[in-house]
Parts: structure tokens; sequence; C-alpha cells
């Protein structure tokens, strides 16, 4: 690792430190609900106990009552879903959305170490780019906010599911996941692509999603005729920014994709919060986990 990542790793951490305490208030495991239920122990049944907690097969072959019993696993496993596409890089504040995001699964990763919790972070475009299998250990985290502050994807693309479809796939164990992305993944009638996907994943994981927008892709100002590119395909038009109209049509449209993404979490129960790169992110963080 060169000096002058060392650098910005050694910042982060040290700033991610006061964070982590700020932000979760020295109760972080009580901010996720990702913590299973493993299994302990075989005793005899005793009155009061869960039925559906009977071992049948011990039961059977002692003839008489016997229970599983299940203890709160202290440890638990935090999986980062990074957007990396083309889109991210966008940013007409103090930073883009990419680094807003390297921000704040920087704070995650970091927070979860400090609490000796493993992390493992999968970063997607069109595809999925990279995973890093979930682990323990300094080099091993310092290997994850290397790659937040320094990767670049393959392809251009956005597809939320496939990036869900392999945390299904990869991650057996219930875990604590967290999908941060701008979610501009939307069909012909700003439909979320990614429900099927989400409905799998939520329904195997403690899933939250972090949605990092920037103010000028929620409306448009009046600059006059100007040349946009689409950072994703590459396509390029001129667009009238002084037309009423148009820029109407773009806000109602950019209140449509937020609204229906915001339906599909509610429908899932899957926790969400919206994060501006012209804004605080400690307060949202502070607000998001106060209310999970």
């Amino acid at each position: 690792m060169d000096s002058e990542l060392l650098k910005k790793v050694r910042k982060i951490e040290i700033r991610t430190r006061s964070l982590s305490h700020q932000i979760f208030a020295g109760e972080y495991h009580s901010a996720f609900k990702g913590k299973g239920m493993a299994f302990s122990e075989v005793r005899e049944y005793q009155f009061g106990d869960d039925v559906r907690n009977m071992d049948w097969n011990v039961t059977a072959r002692l003839r008489a009552p016997y229970i599983k019993v299940f203890e709160e696993e202290r440890e638990m496993t935090v999986v980062l879903l990074v957007d990396v596409s083309c889109s991210s890089i966008f940013g007409t504040v103090s930073k883009t959305k990419r680094e807003l995001i390297a921000e704040i699964a920087a704070v995650l990763s970091f927070s979860a170490s400090i609490n000796n919790d493993k992390v493992g972070a999968l970063f997607f475009s069109s595809k999925v780019e990279k995973f890093i299998p979930p682990k323990k250990g300094r080099s091993h985290l310092l290997r994850i906010i290397r790659e937040l502050l320094e990767f670049t994807p393959q392809e251009t693309g956005t597809d939320i599911s496939e990036a869900l479809r392999f945390l299904t796939n990869a991650i057996k164990k219930k875990c604590t996941a967290f999908l941060l992305s701008d979610l501009l993944d939307v069909d012909r009638e700003s439909r979320p692509r990614y429900e099927e996907a989400l409905k799998i994943a939520a329904s195997r994981h403690d899933l939250s999603v972090i949605n990092i927008y920037d103010p000028r892709e929620r409306t448009i100002p009046n600059v006059g005729l100007i040349r946009v590119r689409d950072a994703e395909t590459g396509r390029e038009s001129w667009v009238d920014t002084s037309n009423r109209s148009m820029r109407e049509y773009y806000d109602r449209w950019s209140v449509e994709v937020l609204q229906r993404a915001v339906q599909l979490f509610r429908k899932y129960k899957v926790d969400s919060v919206s994060i501006g790169t012209d804004q605080d992110y400690v307060k949202g963080l502070i607000s998001f986990f106060k209310s999970r």
C-alpha cells in the first residue's frame, strides 16, 4: 500500500473511531437486528418450554421429551454491497456519490471491526465486480478500505439484482447487509428492477438500504441549453433547462423513482435512509439507527 493511500486509510480510521461512538452511542449491537440464534444444547423438556423447539429424534431415542436450546449469537457478520457503477462518480457539491459511499462504508466497516464482528464487501456494477468474503482482522479491514478508496470497475452499468442474488447464494447464514447505492436501476415505467432479488435477500438477511444521491439528480436548475452525458451508457444529448415543462417533468420523474423504491422497501420490511452529497451523513446515520 503506497504512503498516500496509507495516509487516507489512517485518516478514515481515526475519524471513524469517534464517529462510531457518535452514531451508535455505545449501543452498537442493539442497532442491528442481524444477530441470529445458534444451537447450544439439548435438555429435558420443562413446563412452559416452546414445543416448537422439541428435538423429536432425541425424544424418540430416549423416550422422554427433550428440547433444543438456542442462545443469541455474540458474533455478527456484516456485508457491504457497494455500488461502483459509473453513475456514482457524479457529484456537484463537496464530493461525489462514490466518495460518500466509500466514507459511509468505511465507517460501517470500522464499527463492525471495533466490535469484533466479521466484515465482507461486494463491489458491483452491472455485474459483481469483486467479492471479499467476511473475515476479522486489521489486514482484512485495510484491504476492504483500500478497495473502497481505489476500486475501478470493469463495467459501467448498474444491476442491483445481481448483487442481491450473489449475497443470497454466497452467505448462507443470516447476516447484516447494507446496500449502498444511488438506486438508479429502474425500468421504463420508473419501477425498481430488483424487486424479486430484494424480496429473497430480505427474507434471509437483515438487509438495509443506504440511498446516496446528489441534489442535482432530484431537480434541474435553469441554466439554459446544456449538453449532458449518461455516465453508464455514454449517450449524449442537448437539454434546454430553461424549458419549464421539461424541468417539471424531470422533477416528477425523480420523485416517482424515489417513492417507488421506498414503497418496495416498506413492502419487504427493509429499513432505508436517503443521504445527499450535500448533507452531514453522520446525522443521517444516527437518525437511521435510532429508528431501527
